[in-house]
């Protein structure tokens, strides 16, 4: 049992993960007793829609598919209409165990970042998948290292931890093509800070991921062009870390 920080949420994106559902609700329920869980459900075309009527728990049923930036930003907009102090995002498919998030809440409670993150990287024994992705996931977190001036090793890790000024910011605005890199990309340079923490993750437990094989060497070589378009736009003043922690 893990004990969260006060006035936190969990927030799930899904997208057709029926079969995962429940036993992720059921992992977090053991883990994290008594944290509030939102599904942002992105206009699934399976049962979806109906296990979450049926589970009891709060849930947005999106009216179109907006893809994991979009449903992720829904989320954010929920958790800060409702006045919470902080948000663990755990993935759909279940490949973020509720059983890792005390290292996410441990590092968040030393009051020195505003993001966490867990990498599968860092872990004991490290992360062990196709070279492609391998190859891909290195890349690209060479690329966005040197764009934010700290190591980064898994630039691709939804499981994240986020505090209220951070929540506001991705409310306002959050990447819809590549969410999880581009959002440290912003990030920094808007003035906030993150960590990464140690974190192990597992296999999808039902359904298939919609990146295949050596389409995720093409998939990291449009991050790194979109990450490279962000580092040409200005940076918004009014969503600068200060002003998003002085915000209510």
């Amino acid at each position: 049992m893990i004990t969260a920080l006060p006035n936190t949420i969990v927030l799930i994106p899904v997208f057709n993960e029926e079969a995962n559902l429940l036993p992720l609700l059921k992992e977090v329920g053991a883990h994290l007793p008594g944290v509030p869980v939102c599904f942002i459900n992105d206009c699934s075309t399976d049962g979806t829609a109906q296990k979450l009527k049926t589970a009891g728990c709060a849930h947005l049923n999106l009216p179109c598919n907006l893809g994991v930036g979009g449903a992720m930003q829904a989320g954010f907009r929920y958790a800060c209409e409702q006045g919470y102090a902080y948000a663990i995002r755990l993935d759909g498919d279940g490949q973020h165990p509720p059983s890792e998030c005390g290292a996410l809440i441990d590092r968040m409670a030393q009051g020195d970042v505003d993001m966490v993150a867990g990498s599968r990287f860092l872990a004991e024994g490290g992360y062990t998948s196709t070279m492609a992705r391998q190859i891909g996931i290195a890349g690209l977190a060479a690329f966005l290292s040197y764009a934010c001036r700290q190591k980064i090793t898994d630039p691709t890790s939804g499981f994240q931890m986020v505090n209220r000024a951070v929540m506001l910011y991705f409310a306002h605005q959050y990447p819809a093509d590549y969410p999880e890199p581009e959002s440290l990309a912003l990030l920094s340079r808007q003035g906030y800070r993150f960590a990464e923490v140690a974190a192990k993750f597992r296999e999808r437990q039902a359904g298939q991921s919609s990146i295949r094989r050596w389409g995720t060497i093409f998939y990291m070589v449009k991050v790194c062009i979109a990450l490279f378009v962000d580092r040409c736009r200005a940076v918004d003043p009014r969503f600068d870390r200060r002003n998003m922690e002085a915000a209510p």
